[in-house]
């Protein structure tokens, strides 16, 4: 069952079902017109009957329509405006707005009457710790992934050295400063009063991004560049902007609300929304806010309590957290894919996933072979994707390279059968596999989270285990097992890149059973053949009775899953089933060195790196918890591709396609494909042998 939204309950009757509108937008804005229809409304053109209302967007010009309409049939009028965490781009950029505010009161920018937000933030209780935990922990996570309303910002960009004060521009008439009581004039008075209180310190103009991008003019210009004033226009971080900055100063700009949410107290020269509850320093008071709130508080009401949120990939209502998940995973790949990738080392039958999933802002461009892409990339100063087992070595100066390989939640099929990915990772350091060298991975492990990174990662573990989840979700019975304490002991397909670089002294699937008999004399084993050695010619098959002449049970084609079930512990070289074992709460003995050794959860035999135990200076590396390990291995380090959406998603998305199979499935040309890789394949060993 789908979780239920959490904004404010209204009075009964407060919001009508069917809303009316007068304004072509309500037409052509397809996610405006689900988000209101999901939140219970029906949209129509025309006049309003009784019990209708009419609604507008905010206090656009085409509003008036609307309102004159309300006026004169007595029907309630709504208003729809923008969430405060919106998108990519803004919206005269054609991106589609992740939230609503559906207000029957005002709109929040407009002072001269209450608004929803305004009457949560007056009258709520605002006292449920639950409520302001979930506040804190989002503000902490906004803040660490460099979240705002709009995210065309750039993390990596250069700062002006801190200390300086910030004046926040806006755009020429914005509704937010016409309603909100300031004007024009608001800008130069605030310009004049931060100079007159901060003399000698350097002043900051920050543009606002629809400013940059030249859709719409702003009222600071090289005009009012005085020595020590700088004009700000690069899509620079607006936290690391905040951190740097010793005072605010802003007339109604988001970036207001943001700087109080970053411990600062800004002066505010007009009458936002954020003003009037002990946070700001405000130049014109709104005399019917008089409560002081907490930055927790004034966040909840905001952000949790006043949005509707919409989940695009699941098509549903859905919690800001959710909808926070969503913006994270879109966010991440407009930042690494947004200059375009030349992309090298990418088999034919991958390459439409990979366009799917890099290709959004910009069209992968395919070059083979390595030598030719790197020369590419370097001339067209794009980023490099190599799939990980093609890289060069050393990576090429004077390119950013991104290897890339399939994720720990890949697909239901294997990629021996072409079944293409849902999760995909790139790694600017190394490859996860590779102990040899540092991988992203490898940082991210013991990087230390906060508390609703830890929930968030048990809450994924829990599903993993209820829905039964792994890599490949095959299906299969195990047979019959005897009595006993029992070791799951899978193979390996004997060449995987893993082994080749992250083995210990056992490399061979025969030699590994017989480390478990010997360790574990009295105990059953049971041996799980890895499924693209079933399915294929690949290197790790045994001879047929090897298993079962030390004593073991061959699991032959069964869900990975069911083995660990069944058994006590895990045995293994590098093989991802102990990290899934690790997930059950079952005791793991590595061999090699895989990613998941090395972190005080396993039991290892193998060749562990220094730098996991210990920093260059000799302190002890952190031992993390077993959910700061998932969180790291199943959230910070992939990208998940929605197939039924096209979209980037979280990982709980992909949960969700794994559990019900709602995936496309690949058709005959892939199965063709597939035949004709294998036969290639095999000649190929036979050709070298």
């Amino acid at each position: 069952m789908a979780p239920q939204p959490d904004e404010k309950p209204l009075a009964a009757g407060a919001l009508p079902r069917r809303l009316c509108f007068f304004n072509a937008g309500f037409l052509r804005d397809r996610r405006l017109r689900r988000i209101l229809t999901l939140s219970g409304h029906e949209l129509r053109f025309g006049w309003p009957a009784p019990g209708d209302g009419v609604v507008v967007w905010g206090r656009s010009p085409y509003a008036r329509r609307g309102e004159a309409v309300a006026a004169r049939t007595m029907a309630p009028l709504i208003r729809v405006e923008d969430t405060f965490l919106r998108s990519i781009r803004p919206g005269r950029q054609g991106d589609a707005p992740l939230g609503l505010l559906i207000d029957p009161l005002g709109v929040h920018f407009d002072s001269g009457q209450p608004s929803r937000i305004e009457q949560i933030l007056n009258t709520d209780p605002l006292d449920d710790s639950n409520l302001l935990n979930r506040a804190k922990a989002a503000m902490v996570r906004m803040r660490a992934n460099d979240l705002s309303k709009y995210n065309i910002h750039d993390p990596d960009l250069p700062l002006p050295a801190p200390g300086y004060v910030l004046v926040v521009d806006q755009t020429l008439g914005d509704a937010s400063i016409r309603y909100g009581g300031a004007t024009a004039a608001s800008f130069r008075d605030m310009l004049a009063t931060a100079r007159a209180e901060n003399p000698g310190t350097r002043i900051v103009i920050k543009t606002h991004p629809e400013t940059a991008l030249g859709l719409r003019g702003g009222h600071f210009g090289t005009a009012d560049l005085a020595p020590g004033i700088t004009l700000l226009d690069a899509p620079v971080s607006p936290w690391a902007l905040l951190e740097g900055a010793v005072a605010v100063y802003t007339v109604s700009s988001q970036l207001g609300f943001e700087a109080i949410l970053a411990g600062h107290k800004p002066q505010v020269f007009g009458q936002p929304f954020y003003a009037g509850w002990g946070l700001s320093v405000d130049r014109q008071p709104v005399i019917r806010r008089n409560r002081t709130l907490t930055r927790a508080q004034l966040f909840a009401g905001a952000m949790i309590l006043a949005p509707v949120w919409y989940d695009p990939c699941r098509d549903r209502l859905c919690r800001f957290e959710e909808a926070l998940d969503q913006i994270e995973a879109e966010v991440r790949a407009y930042r690494e894919d947004h200059r375009g990738h030349v992309a090298t080392g990418m088999r034919l039958w991958k390459r439409g996933r990979l366009q799917a999933v890099f290709g959004r802002e910009k069209p992968l461009a395919f070059a083979d072979p390595v030598p030719r892409a790197v020369a590419q990339a370097r001339e067209q100063q794009k980023p490099l994707l190599v799939w990980a087992g093609k890289a060069p070595d050393p990576a090429p100066q004077g390119v950013t390279m991104r290897r890339v390989e399939d994720g720990f939640l890949r697909s239901r099929g294997l990629g021996a059968e072409l079944v293409p990915p849902l999760s995909l990772v790139t790694d600017d350091l190394g490859i996860y596999y590779d102990p040899g060298q540092e991988s992203r991975l490898e940082r991210l492990i013991p990087a230390p989270i906060p508390a609703a990174a830890e929930v968030r990662a048990e809450t994924l573990r829990t599903r993993l285990i209820a829905l039964r989840l792994s890599k490949y979700n095959l299906t299969g019975a195990l047979p019959p097992l005897p009595g006993g304490h029992r070791v799951l002991v899978p193979g390996q397909v004997e060449d995987d890149a893993s082994i080749q670089r992250g083995g210990g002294e056992i490399r061979r699937n025969l030699d590994l059973i017989r480390a478990a008999r010997a360790a574990r004399p009295e105990a059953v084993l049971v041996y799980k053949p890895h499924p693209d050695v079933e399915a294929g010619p690949r290197p790790g098959g045994l001879p047929p009775q090897a298993p079962r002449g030390l004593g073991g049970v061959v699991g032959r084609r069964a869900a990975p899953v069911a083995p660990i079930e069944a058994c006590d512990e895990v045995w293994t070289m590098t093989s991802l089933l102990g990290f899934e074992a690790l997930i059950r709460g079952k005791p793991v003995t590595c061999l090699g060195a895989p990613f998941y050794a090395g972190w005080g959860l396993t039991n290892d035999l193998g060749p562990i790196p220094a730098r996991r135990l210990r920093r260059p200076d000799g302190s002890p590396v952190p031992r993390p918890s077993l959910n700061a390990l998932i969180h790291a291995a199943l959230i910070a380090y992939p990208r998940y591709y929605d197939p039924v959406s096209g979209r980037p998603c979280p990982p709980e998305v992909a949960l969700d396609r794994l559990a019900s199979g709602d995936i496309p499935h690949p058709g005959g040309w892939n199965r063709l494909l597939s035949k004709l890789q294998g036969r290639l394949a095999s000649h190929a060993r036979l050709w070298r042998q």
